[in-house]
C-alpha cells in the first residue's frame, strides 16, 4: 500500500499495517536502521520548517528551545537505538534447570505487530517521534495520532513523514478528541500514550475492549526536596530552569518545592535571581515559551486567583523593563506561599510556570507528605547530606529521581523512563523501549535424550524415587 493516508479512512490504514506486519514477522536489521536513518534524514532536513511549525502552534516558542528539548533528544535516542540494534535483536540463551536437561532455551525477540502511538502537544516532535522510532527499531508498523493542540505541527509531521514512509509502515492520522478515541479503539497490538492523566484513563478504557497492552506516560505532582544541607543559591537556578523550560509546560517539570520551615525568604530571592539570570526579560522574550492556548492560560490564572483567595500569597516574578507579561500568553512565573492541601493548585498537575512553596519541619514530614498523594512522575533531591537523600531514596517512590538537579533522567538513554501508578506505567528509553514493543518469545528445544517420559503416567514407585531425588535436589 503507497496511497498517502489522509483521506484513508482509520480503520483501512490498520487493516495495512495489520496485514503487512502478519506478512513480514522477522523484519531484518537492514530495513530496521533504513527505517532509524530515514527519520534521522527528516529531522536533519525539515528540523528548521518543523521548529517554526512548532513556534506557530505556541505563538512564543524559540526554534531553538525546540532544538535543545525535541530535536537534541531525538537524535540521542535514534543514535542509540542504532548503535545497540544489532544486540538488542539476538536471541538471549537462558540456563535450563536440572530437571528438564539435556533441553536448551532461550529467548526470541520479535516485534508486536502494530503500534499505535499518540502524541502530546507540549514536545510535540520528542514525544511521539521518540516512542514511534523506538517501535521501528523493535520491528514494527506505527500509526501516528499527534495532537490537535499544536496543528501547524501536527500537519507539516504528517506531510514530511508520509513522504518518507509508505502507509504501511508508518502513517500519521490527524483530527481531534473523536479521532483520538477512535484511534485507541483499534485494537493494535500496543498503544503507546503521552498526555494527561484524565485523558490517558479514556485511552486506557478504549484499549481495555480490545485487551490491547499499553503503555501510559503520564504526570503528576513531582516534587523537589530541599535538604537542611542544601546550597540553595545553586538549587534555586536549577528549579528554575526544570520549572520554567517551555513554561513549566513539562511533564516532569517540578511542581512544588518542600523547603526547611525558615528559609522562604531565601528561596523567594534566590529564585527572583535565577529567572532573571535565565530570562533578563520575559515580555517577548523567544526563549520563554507561551502557554499553549487561551483556555490553558485561563486555567492557570484561576488556579492563582484561586489560591491568592483562600490566603495563599503569590510573588509574581517580573524581570526586564517591561516587566509583566500579562496581556499575552506569555505568563510571568510565580511563586505562591501558604497554599493549602485541598486547593486546587495541590491537587491538580499544573502545566505551568507556577510553583508553590510548601515548608517542613522534619524531613520525614516531607516524605509523608509525598506519600500521601499520588505516586509522582519524578522526584528531585537537593544537598549534600548523602544519609538524607538516601533515606528520601529509600522511603518513597517514583517514575524517575535526579539528585541535585532537574529534568535530566530523561536525557540518559540507559536510564527506563515511565511513571508508576497515577503518574503512568510501562516505560520507555534504551533497551527497555526496545523491549516494550518486542514479543520476549520463550523456546525450549528438546533433546533427543529427554528424559521426560520419567514424569509421565501411570505413577508408581519409579515416580516416586524420581520425585524424591528431585526434592533433595530442588
Amino acid at each position: 500500500m503507497t496511497l498517502a493516508p489522509p483521506d484513508i479512512p482509520l480503520r483501512i490504514l490498520f487493516d495495512a499495517q495489520f496485514q503487512a506486519s502478519r506478512a513480514q514477522i522477522e523484519v531484518p536489521i537492514a530495513l530496521r536502521r533504513d527505517r532509524l536513518r530515514r527519520m534521522r534524514a527528516l529531522i536533519d532536513e525539515h528540523g528548521p520548517a518543523l521548529a517554526e511549525a512548532v513556534q506557530a502552534d505556541f505563538g512564543v516558542r524559540s526554534p531553538r528551545l525546540t532544538e535543545v528539548a525535541d530535536f537534541f533528544v531525538l537524535r540521542a535516542l535514534l543514535g542509540d537505538l542504532e548503535k545497540h540494534l544489532a544486540a538488542w535483536m539476538k536471541p538471549r540463551r537462558v540456563r535450563t534447570p536440572l530437571y528438564l536437561q539435556p533441553a536448551s532455551a532461550h529467548i526470541q525477540r520479535q516485534p508486536l505487530g502494530v503500534v499505535g502511538v499518540i502524541g502530546p502537544w507540549n514536545y510535540p516532535l520528542q514525544l511521539t517521534l521518540g516512542p514511534a522510532a523506538t517501535a521501528l527499531a523493535a520491528g514494527n508498523h506505527v500509526m501516528i495520532k499527534p495532537s490537535e493542540l499544536t496543528p501547524h505541527t501536527s500537519a507539516l509531521l504528517a506531510t514530511v513523514l508520509h513522504q518518507a514512509y509508505a502507509a504501511d509502515e508508518l502513517c500519521v492520522v490527524q483530527g481531534g478528541a473523536d479521532v483520538a478515541h477512535e484511534f485507541a479503539s483499534l485494537p493494535f497490538d500496543h498503544l503507546f500514550f503521552t498526555g494527561s492523566t484524565a485523558v490517558g484513563r479514556k485511552v486506557a478504557a478504549a484499549a481495555a475492549a480490545n485487551l490491547t497492552p499499553t503503555t501510559l506516560e503520564l504526570g503528576g505532582k513531582s516534587p523537589c526536596i530541599i535538604d537542611a544541607s542544601c546550597d540553595i543559591t545553586s538549587a534555586a537556578l536549577k528549579i528554575a530552569h526544570g520549572k520554567l523550560l517551555n513554561a513549566g509546560q513539562t511533564c516532569i517539570a517540578p511542581d512544588y518545592v518542600l523547603l526547611p520551615r525558615g528559609r522562604e525568604a531565601e528561596f523567594e530571592q534566590a529564585f527572583a535571581t535565577a529567572v532573571a539570570r535565565l530570562f533578563p526579560t520575559l515580555a517577548g522574550n523567544p526563549d520563554y515559551a507561551s502557554i499553549v492556548s487561551d483556555r490553558h492560560h485561563a486555567r492557570l490564572q484561576a488556579l492563582l486567583s484561586e489560591a491568592q483567595a483562600q490566603g495563599a500569597r503569590v510573588v509574581d516574578i517580573q524581570t526586564g523593563a517591561s516587566q509583566s507579561v500579562a496581556s499575552g500568553r506569555q505568563m510571568n512565573p510565580a511563586l505562591v506561599f501558604n497554599a493549602q492541601p485541598g486547593q486546587r493548585l495541590m491537587t491538580e498537575e499544573i502545566f505551568g510556570p507556577i510553583l508553590p512553596v510548601l515548608p517542613y519541619d522534619r524531613l520525614d514530614d516531607a516524605i509523608a507528605s509525598i506519600n500521601a498523594g499520588p505516586r509522582p512522575l519524578a522526584l528531585y533531591w537537593f544537598g549534600s547530606d548523602t544519609a538524607a537523600r538516601d533515606h528520601v531514596l529509600q522511603h518513597t517512590v517514583s517514575g524517575g529521581v535526579t539528585v541535585n538537579d532537574t529534568l535530566l533522567h530523561i536525557a540518559h538513554e540507559n536510564l527506563p523512563f515511565g511513571g508508576v501508578g497515577e503518574s503512568g506505567w510501562g516505560a520507555y528509553h534504551g533497551e527497555t523501549g526496545f523491549l516494550r514493543f518486542t514479543q520476549q518469545k520463550p523456546v525450549l528445544v528438546q533433546s533427543r535424550f529427554a528424559m521426560g517420559s520419567l514424569f509421565y503416567p501411570p505413577y508408581g514407585q519409579r515416580f516416586d524415587q524420581v520425585m524424591g531425588l528431585l526434592k533433595r535436589w530442588l
